[in-house]
């Protein structure tokens, strides 16, 4: 199992615009394969910084997430939806392996 672990740093006056974002990708990778797990926006303390987790069964199967998003209309929607908005300044992505009891 694999975590993908996302952190944003987005435009603290478009918040809006990557809650709307985020709503659209939950939904992506549950239909692609994966579990997402939540966007977690701003709340206290930094207010330009956001988060995402999402899990697949293995890093094979989010690449081929990968390569199932880079030609489904609706993910290249979405992200051109941050593009234009510019909601995302920057992101890093990491891979984590969860621990569970």
């Amino acid at each position: 199992m694999i975590t993908v672990h996302l952190r944003y740093e987005i435009d603290a006056d478009k918040i809006a615009e990557f809650r709307e974002y985020g709503e659209r990708w939950i939904r992506l990778v549950n239909r692609l394969g994966g579990v997402h797990h939540g966007y977690f926006l701003p709340s206290e303390g930094d207010s330009d910084e956001a988060f995402a987790l999402f899990t697949f069964p293995s890093l094979a199967d989010y690449e081929q997430y990968r390569l199932a998003a880079a030609d489904d209309p609706e993910c290249i929607e979405a992200y051109e939806f941050a593009v234009a908005t510019k909601c995302i300044r920057r992101y890093e992505r990491r891979f984590l392996s969860p621990v569970f009891d």
